[in-house]
């Protein structure tokens, strides 16, 4: 159940008594204590329609509203306050959630339709370094809260797997390569390969021609360039598959940019039926001059095609192939440009459904303050990180339970937990400093801490063994730390609602991490297994929170240990 909803319509049908129409939802706020009440109404927002003074229409609501759930309001100057009644609400959230189990949350706004999300999308024959991170975490977290919402996420990687650089690589090998070190292990040694080619390019610039004309031969089919094209591909992808499988990630497609190829004439023939192309200085492009955008690039003065055309192409074949409602491209702030006049195009081409199209932007994954570079070397690869996180787990484990079953599993678990959490509890659009340290914390805001509560939330439930016999009284509802933590539960649905509308899973992070201290505070003030009437109803509002603290962590792509 929508509790602010009982709110709001509360609040609307006294306005609407007074012939007052008013959005009000969003003005709803969270009073600053918690005995103040659940939710605040500020009453100056109306002012201007009833032309009368704030605290005097706060008077006003707090005497005229009344609902069964609602156990006081009351108009503290400008502001009325709403306190639901405990026992009753608190019983009816928490009997929602158990009867739900990882349903609770549950949205049906989606209908089924299918939401496409670009992700991850490394470039082949690279490491997958940290700054692959964001977009993979993201893209997967939100592919989960679509779901989450009705939807059908397909999950898209569209590997960056066609360029000049693959003639560079090409080159490279045949200059310096080895074919045993590649096959023993490929990433590390084409990386290498592709490193010296740029330093070498730096004393000697004819290399950078060589590289491009390998590149040529690529496009042009040439069987030698070919093989070795597929070779680095197929050892790319069973690299990334390793990590894939570690973060516990899977696609729906690994159609990239060389599935395109013969897709961009036909886009590039339509563009210019529809009147749209325009040459400028021996280029080809479409003015976007309606929108104050500089003119998009489809065609060099060379020929080549380039990123635009491919975009374009891979949109009109994923409409066709999905018939998608939203589509949504989790790709870095920088791309921001790119992806604006890849949609206002195909506004211009008249696919209304452009307008279902999203960017999804984020921050960089900084190093000493500056982006990570594979053509320099200065990257951090992703898997190190993983498993340096696991092995940390696994030390902590051996330190605190060393007869834990399914130590291995658990530190795993743990471990690629730390690293996903502390990309996600941040605001997506922010830069995030690289620090191993901070991302292997296992105390404060943190997936292990998440993950450790739920365990000893399943240990207490283990040690209580809810019978049927047991006493349900929901007096224990009126204990404070107890109602702080149901007045957070109820609010799940809110929460997802909002990172769903906003594509930002760090909502779902900050929440679920207010649900843990929460808990804590409960569990240390409160003597759970007491023996006495209330004991039943406590063990039901731990059970409760272990569901949604679970699916809050599912969403974000962690795992849930029952132990650790």
């Amino acid at each position: 159940m929508n509790y602010k909803g009982i709110i709001v319509s509360a609040i609307h049908q006294v306005l609407r008594q007074m012939n007052v129409e008013k959005e009000i939802e969003s003005y709803l706020e969270i009073p600053p204590r918690a005995q103040m009440g659940d939710y605040a109404f500020p009453c100056y927002v109306l002012a201007k329609e009833l032309r009368k003074a704030p605290n005097l229409i706060a008077a006003d609501l707090a005497s005229a509203i009344k609902h069964p759930l609602i156990q006081k309001v009351e108009a503290i100057g400008p502001y009325v306050n709403f306190l639901f009644a405990k026992q009753t609400v608190g019983e009816e959230v928490v009997n929602t959630i158990l009867a739900s189990k990882e349903h609770f949350g549950d949205l049906g706004i989606g209908n089924g339709e299918k939401v496409t999300i670009d992700l991850s999308s490394p470039n082949i024959a690279k490491p997958f370094s940290m700054g692959h991170l964001r977009s993979t975490v993201i893209g997967n977290a939100l592919a989960n809260i679509m779901k989450k919402c009705g939807f059908t996420p397909v999950k898209i990687n569209h590997l960056g797997d066609w360029g000049t650089q693959f003639g560079k690589l090409i080159h490279a090998y045949k200059l310096w390569g080895n074919e045993e070190k590649v096959k023993a292990q490929p990433i590390k040694e084409l990386l290498t390969l592709y490193i010296r080619f740029h330093e070498e390019a730096e004393k000697d610039p004819k290399l950078e021609d060589q590289g491009r004309l390998w590149f040529k031969r690529l496009e042009d089919g040439n069987e030698e360039a070919l093989t070795l094209w597929k070779w680095f591909r197929a050892e790319s992808l069973k690299e990334f598959d390793k990590i894939y499988k570690l973060l516990g990630i899977e696609f729906d497609s690994y159609k990239g940019e060389a599935f395109y190829n013969d897709k961009m004439d036909p886009v590039v023939q339509e563009l210019a039926d529809k009147n749209l192309l325009e040459e400028s200085d021996g280029a080809m492009v479409v003015q976007l001059n309606e929108y104050d955008s500089p003119p998009c690039l489809i065609k060099k003065s060379d020929g080549a095609t380039l990123y635009a055309t491919r975009d374009l192409a891979a949109a009109l074949y994923r409409k066709e192939e999905y018939d998608f409602a939203k589509a949504l491209y989790v790709v870095g702030g920088e791309q921001s440009l790119h992806f604006k006049q890849i949609f206002r195009v195909l506004e211009k081409m008249d696919y209304s459904w452009a307008k279902d199209m999203h960017h999804i932007p984020f921050g960089m994954m900084l190093k000493d303050g500056k982006k990570m570079s594979t053509r320099k070397g200065k990257l951090v690869l992703l898997e190190e990180v993983l498993q340096e996180a696991i092995e940390l787990a696994q030390q902590h484990i051996e330190s605190r339970n060393p007869n834990l079953q399914n130590k291995t599993e658990v530190a795993k678990s743990v471990g690629v937990g730390a690293v996903i959490f502390h990309d996600l509890k941040n605001f997506r659009l922010n830069d995030i400093e690289f620090s191993l340290d901070a991302m292997l914390t296992f105390e404060g805001e943190t997936g292990p801490y998440l993950q450790y509560t739920h365990a000893r939330a399943r240990s207490i439930l283990r040690k209580g063994k809810l019978m049927k016999q047991d006493a349900l009284s929901y007096a224990a509802f009126e204990d404070e730390k107890a109602w702080m933590l149901i007045s957070l539960l109820m609010k799940f649905e809110e929460v997802i609602r909002y990172s769903y509308e906003q594509f930002d899973p760090s909502h779902i992070a900050k929440y679920t991490v207010d649900v843990a201290q929460a808990f804590n505070k409960y569990y240390g003030a409160v003597k759970i297994l007491n023996e006495d009437l209330e004991r039943g109803a406590r063990l039901q509002l731990v059970e409760a929170t272990t569901i949604v603290v679970k699916e809050g962590l599912r969403l974000l792509g962690l795992k849930a240990p029952e132990e650790m």
